[in-house]
C-alpha cells in the first residue's frame, strides 16, 4: 500500500468522498491533484492537508463536463508531475424529480457532469497512461446505477452508464496495463445528502435498513478507492465494488 511518488488526480476533490480520497492517497505517500469547480478555499485546504503528510499537491479549477477543461486538468498534472498514475472520477451531482416533472435542464446537467465528465477526464488521461504502460482509473458510481431509484431516474441512468463504461474500459485498457474499476456507494454522510439527513427520522430509516446499522463516512468509500489503485488490487479490472454496508447485494 506504499504509494510514494505516485500521482493521483481526483475530480471533485475538494469535498466529500473526493476530499477523503485525497487525504487517503496522501497518507500513503501519493502526490495529489485536487480538481474543483467553485470552492477554491476548500480545494486549497485539501492541498494543505495533503502536504502535511509530506507529499506535493496542487488545486486545479476545471469544469470536467467541458472536454477542454478536462484536457487542461490533465495537462497541468503532467506539466507539474510528469505522469498520472491514478484517476478518480468523482465529480457529480445528485438532483432529480418525478419523470413528468423532470426538466430537460436537470437531465442535461446531470448527464453532462456525471457521465460526460467521466468520459472527458478518461479521454484526456488515458494517452499518458498508455505511454507509461500503467494506470488505475476508479469511477465513483452508486447503488442507484445498480437498482434504480424513484424520482432520480436521471441520476440513476448516469450512474448505470458509468458502470457500463467501467466494464467497457476495463476490457479495452487492460492490455495496456490500465485497470478500470468502479465503487458503488450507498448513502454517504456528505454535504450532497445533508438536506435529506436533516430529517432525523429519514436518517434513522436508512440506518435501520442497512445491515451494518450506520451511514458510510467519506473515508469508508475513499479507502476502497485507494485499495483499487494499489498493488493489492492489481488483478481487479472491470469490477463494480459495492461499498454500501450490505444495503444492496449485487453480484
Amino acid at each position: 500500500m506504499n504509494l510514494k511518488d505516485k500521482v493521483a488526480v481526483v475530480t471533485g476533490g475538494s469535498r466529500g468522498i473526493g476530499r477523503a480520497a485525497i487525504e487517503c492517497f496522501a497518507e500513503l505517500g501519493a502526490n495529489v491533484v485536487v480538481n474543483y469547480l467553485k470552492d477554491e478555499a476548500a480545494a486549497t485546504e485539501a492541498v494543505n492537508v495533503a502536504g502535511s503528510h509530506g507529499v506535493s499537491g496542487m488545486a486545479v479549477q476545471a469544469d470536467v463536463s467541458l472536454a477542454a477543461d478536462a484536457e487542461r486538468l490533465i495537462n497541468e498534472t503532467i506539466k507539474r508531475f510528469g505522469r498520472i498514475d491514478f484517476l478518480v472520477c468523482n465529480a457529480g451531482i445528485w438532483e432529480g424529480a418525478a419523470i413528468d416533472e423532470l426538466t430537460e435542464a436537470v437531465w442535461d446537467r446531470t448527464m453532462d457532469l456525471n457521465l460526460k465528465g467521466t468520459w472527458s477526464v478518461c479521454h484526456a488521461a488515458v494517452p499518458h497512461m498508455k505511454t507509461q504502460r500503467f494506470g488505475r482509473i476508479v469511477i465513483v458510481s452508486s447503488t442507484a446505477g445498480q437498482r434504480g431509484e424513484a424520482n432520480v431516474s436521471n441520476y440513476a441512468a448516469s450512474k448505470g452508464a458509468q458502470i457500463a463504461f467501467t466494464k467497457s474500459l476495463g476490457a479495452e485498457l487492460g492490455p495496456f496495463g490500465i485497470n478500470v474499476n468502479s465503487v458503488a456507494p450507498g448513502w454517504v454522510d456528505t454535504d450532497m445528502c445533508a438536506d435529506v439527513f436533516a430529517d432525523p427520522s429519514f436518517r434513522k430509516s436508512i440506518e435501520d435498513s442497512t445491515p451494518v446499522g450506520r451511514v458510510a463516512t467519506p473515508r469508508d468509500i475513499a479507502w476502497p478507492i485507494v485499495f483499487l489503485c494499489s498493488e493489492w488490487g492489481r488483478h481487479i479490472n472491470g469490477e463494480i465494488l459495492n461499498v454500501n454496508g450490505g444495503s444492496v447485494l449485487c453480484g
